[in-house]
């Protein structure tokens, strides 16, 4: 995939299977997303689901320089999911591929505009909308608890996502339940 400077992506793959299947896994995916991927992008969003995850980003400078035939990004994505993979079929005492698909991503044209602010929802909606939790806060593994203001996370930009949602922090809690999405996961897919 060529990413674009500039350019906002929702990004995205899952497996057939679990991907996390501790606390420790997920915590140690979001690790490899700061380390692998956070110099090459602001994170708008994220959410890391039992088979799966989403994230919502804006493409740095450093995201598009090669390296050798490959982007930065490109590579750092790939590398992200190639390491997991290999870190859970030693957990798990598997073999084979972990991921269902490349990594895919998903360009959002005009940085504001409505479907950015649906994407940014949706991704945030995901655990309560496969009825993980009762409340959209409860997920420990979503961008969500930092934008609410329950958590001080490091890989969110709050203050781009903010001004790229064109909302104020005070109103993503309520409007975020207000706009309970009735589209199926293909729409942002």
């Amino acid at each position: 995939m060529f990413y674009e400077e500039g350019a906002t992506y929702h990004i995205f793959n899952r497996s057939n299977e679990n991907l996390f299947y501790t606390r420790e896994n997920y915590l140690f995916f979001l690790r490899k997303i700061k380390a692998n991927l956070l110099p090459l992008v602001d994170i708008i969003a994220y959410c890391l689901m039992p088979n799966h995850f989403h994230i919502l980003a804006t493409v740095k400078p450093e995201g598009t320089i090669v390296n050798g035939q490959m982007q930065k990004l490109s590579f750092a994505i790939g590398n992200l999911t190639s390491s997991y993979s290999k870190a859970i079929n030693k957990q798990q005492n598997r073999k084979g591929v972990l991921f269902a698909h490349k990594t895919k991503a998903k360009m959002l044209n005009e940085a504001k505009n409505d479907y950015l602010l649906s994407c940014f929802m949706y991704i945030h909606q995901n655990p309560y909308l496969a009825k993980l939790v009762d409340k959209i806060e409860d997920w420990e593994f979503s961008s969500f608890r930092d934008y609410a203001g329950l958590r001080d996370g490091k890989l969110p930009n709050m203050e781009l996502g903010l001004e790229m949602v064109q909302i104020s922090q005070n109103e993503i809690y309520d409007l975020t339940y207000t706009l309970m999405q009735d589209k199926d996961d293909e729409d942002f897919l």
